[in-house]
């Protein structure tokens, strides 16, 4: 079970419905292990190794089918290099496929992540924001890569998830890391903005971002296993293996899209520009040709294969509407790509619920709305301890409050929404610094103010951890990988 807290969340408010979206929740949530779809892609037989899965082949990809080693003759050494959050899964399938016949390498994965690889390094680092610990990892690679002199009869399998562009960072040459952190508080955290908008600027001043790490990695050959799904159209419609290779900008194995040009342009246009460090402004107007970022020629040259072990129709967002359906809920999915600011769609999204439930329009009851994507929240100089989904879900309890057909949840697929920190201490004590997300339901005001909790200034400095937390409606789950953020609104055909 992902959800560890479900006992408390289901203790109060709207019992009914909040056992049922937390069910929903848990199925979704459980779906977001890569390790067994790892295992699916590897197979050794007779001595020899079978790399290769249908399902997980980027559409309209050079190569296809399976590629079959013989370990004895066609390999002198496997490695596994890779970061993202809750990728030690994948890297332990991997491990527990090729076992002896897997040399070593090195991971980087989100502080509390828990694993038990042997052969493969870990090191444990900071997301959103990159730590000292991101830096100690991505040098302990550069370090092992540059001393195995790889050929082409070596094989590195590599894994990317979400979070990679925190968890692998190694600022360029006469940058520090501290001007690195800066720049990514100012744009990520302070003024709200993706990551795929940070990565313009974060890509060209990092040694392995921007498949610089495959540039070191070549001449071995490579299978670059990426814990997404890949064949989702791009801004431009393009789906698979064109959309990955003409709009890629955090997958940090494959070619990358942005230029030092493009970085400049942004920060300027957010108004960041004169709040750079200079040693970063020096570094994006005179950028060297080597020091640019791998594109799309160079890598495919290069021997490599890439998959995409989470697609949509085998994930967590199937699961959780057939269990919303088996429950007897109407499943609707809004959209698969919500980049807008936490608060105000928490707003929007309730007051589509309330008339749904008061006229059922546009949905009849009892349905089950999902969305999925990435909000985000703009701090600004704030303090409070909180996350995008909690931030989702608090807003929203203010515009469903006093209804008892209601009940939402939303949680970030890999159990940490947010930076998170010790925002409670009977939270800390139990062993929980981060919260997935909350759920809430026309109840949870009252209950506040029974308790003297206040909500509106949990939502105004964004200290929403501690508010959910003593209402019993902060999730608290165990860490997985990331495949963007789970929201569900669930509205009755009767009260509960």
């Amino acid at each position: 079970m992902r959800i560890l807290n479900t006992d408390k969340l289901i203790s109060h408010g709207n019992i009914e419905g909040r056992k049922h979206i937390l069910e929903i929740m848990e199925a979704g949530l459980s779906e977001t292990d890569p390790y067994y779809n790892t295992l699916n892609m590897l197979n050794i037989e007779n001595g020899k190794l079978s790399v290769g899965y249908p399902d997980f082949v980027p559409k309209g990809s050079p190569r296809t089918g399976i590629d079959v080693y013989d370990l004895d003759t066609d390999l002198d050494r496997i490695f596994v290099f890779g970061a993202g959050k809750g990728i030690h899964r994948s890297a332990l399938a991997i491990e527990e496929v090729l076992g002896d016949y897997l040399t070593g390498g090195h991971i980087i994965i989100k502080h509390g992540d828990k694993h038990n690889l042997n052969k493969i390094g870990v090191t444990h680092a900071g997301h959103p924001i990159a730590d000292e610990c991101s830096v100690e990892g991505s040098k302990k690679m550069v370090d092992m890569i540059d001393d195995l002199n790889l050929t082409n009869r070596d094989l590195v399998l590599t894994i990317i998830g979400n979070g990679a562009s925190s968890l692998m960072t190694l600022p360029v040459e006469g940058i520090e890391f501290k001007e690195i952190q800066e720049i990514t508080e100012v744009m990520q955290i302070k003024k709200g903005l993706p990551t795929t908008v940070l990565n313009y600027v974060r890509n060209q001043v990092d040694q392995l971002k921007g498949g610089r790490i495959t540039k070191k990695l070549h001449p071995s050959k490579m299978v670059h296993i990426i814990t997404i799904d890949l064949n989702e159209p791009n801004a431009f419609g393009e789906v698979g293996y064109q959309g990955v290779m003409n709009s890629n900008i955090w997958l940090h194995t494959l070619p990358d899209m942005s230029t030092a040009k493009e970085a400049i342009e942004i920060l300027k246009k957010n108004d960041i520009w004169d709040c750079v460090a200079d040693s970063i402004q020096r570094h994006l107007l005179n950028q060297t040709d080597e020091q640019k970022s791998l594109v799309r020629q160079e890598f495919e040259k290069m021997d490599c294969r890439i998959f995409g072990i989470m697609p949509n129709d085998l994930g967590f967002l199937n699961s959780s509407m057939e269990v919303a359906k088996n429950l007897g809920y109407e499943p609707h999915l809004l959209t698969r790509k919500t980049f807008v600011e936490a608060a105000p769609a928490g707003s929007l999204i309730s007051r589509i619920a309330v008339n749904i439930a008061n006229e059922n329009q546009p949905f009849k009851t009892p349905c089950a709305l999902f969305m999925t994507g990435e909000l985000v929240v703009k701090v600004e100089d704030e303090p409070g301890i909180g996350g995008r989904n909690q931030e989702f879900a608090l807003s929203a309890a203010t515009i469903i409050n006093g209804n008892k057909r209601i009940v939402i949840a939303s949680a970030d697929t890999d159990g940490t929404d947010g930076p998170g920190g010790i925002f409670n201490q009977e939270a800390a004590d139990m062993g929980c610094n981060n919260l997935a997300g909350g759920v809430v339901d026309g109840y949870t005001l009252d209950e506040a103010q029974k308790y003297g909790v206040d909500v509106m200034n949990g939502l105004k400095t964004h200290g929403t951890s501690d508010v959910l937390w003593k209402l019993d409606s902060g999730i608290w789950a165990s860490q997985s990988i990331s495949v963007q953020d789970l929201i569900v609104i669930l509205i009755m055909d009767h009260d509960g």
